[in-house]
């Protein structure tokens, strides 16, 4: 037995996020466990499922679910102003009273610690919001986790307008060695050789600059703070410290992009990877 603390980060990004499904799939397999599990954007909900023990729920959302019109369509953007109907995710189908509720006791029975990252439209600065913000039926802090800048409005908790964590703490590593943790996980949904670009995140930048100007600066400098944060990660890898999960592959998958058969291949893709956490945590 060792005494290390152990931390896993699921960094989410949209259907690609199923790899994290296959990850936590395995590791409830397997009986793992961690001290904490920081989750961000659609990461947050692969980790709310793990802690809840429901193994292939998670799944079942990106290979069926989200091909309703209801979850993602241009329709409910259209309607809606959101790509993603993200009360339909996380409250219509999670509830106690939904299609597959998310089994809260065990959840919130859970000794894990968990963290959601969020960023908040008005200033671009990361919330961290933690398990003691989530209650039966109400699952906002993932919707607010999830609100990826111009597919979707900013998600409003207690009159705070929030979007999607990935745009002020992509991938917190440091954050989660801050609060002393020495086994870390790390589960990526771009390969982990994935370098991001500037003019990725360019035009939703410019178009977000007259609402929210703050979160629009933040946005357009996300490739640098993911790369920084990325670096990092190699760094504790390199030293043993932490351990990277990332797709062989992306198989025609984006942040609001999906097929069938792709989303299988990432599933079964962080399925397998995740084989080597058992000896990452004995290290």
């Amino acid at each position: 037995m060792t005494n290390n603390k152990t931390a896993m980060i699921d960094v989410g990004g949209g259907f690609r996020s199923i790899y994290g499904a296959g990850v936590t799939d395995q590791l409830i397999d397997r009986g793992i466990t961690f001290d904490k599990c920081y989750g961000v954007s659609a990461g947050s909900a692969n980790i709310v499922s793990y802690l809840a023990g429901q193994r292939g729920r998670t799944k079942k959302f990106y290979t069926d679910y989200a091909f309703r019109p209801e979850y993602a369509s241009a329709n409910n953007f259209i309607k809606f102003h959101n790509y993603a109907n993200l009360d339909y995710i996380y409250s219509t189908l999670s509830n106690s009273d939904g299609e597959y509720p998310l089994d809260y006791k065990t959840f919130a029975a859970s000794p894990t610690e968990f963290t959601v990252v969020a960023c908040d439209a008005r200033n671009g600065h990361a919330r961290y919001f933690d398990k003691s913000d989530v209650h039966q039926d109400n699952y906002n802090i993932m919707k607010a986790s999830s609100a990826v800048p111009v597919a979707c409005e900013p998600y409003v908790i207690d009159g705070v307008p929030y979007y999607d964590g990935g745009i002020a703490d992509p991938i917190p590593v440091q954050l989660a060695v801050n609060e002393g943790f020495d086994r870390i996980v790390l589960v990526l949904t771009h390969q982990r050789d994935f370098v991001r670009k500037a003019k990725r995140d360019a035009a939703p930048a410019a178009i977000l600059k007259h609402s929210y100007p703050a979160a629009a600066e933040r946005l357009k400098n996300r490739y640098r703070t993911y790369n920084e944060e990325m670096e990092v990660a190699e760094k504790l890898a390199a030293e043993g410290k932490l351990l990277i999960l990332a797709p062989k592959d992306l198989y025609g998958l984006d942040t609001l992009s999906k097929n069938s058969e792709g989303l299988e291949k990432m599933y079964q893709d962080g399925f397998e990877a995740a084989k080597a956490v058992p000896e990452f945590l004995a290290g």
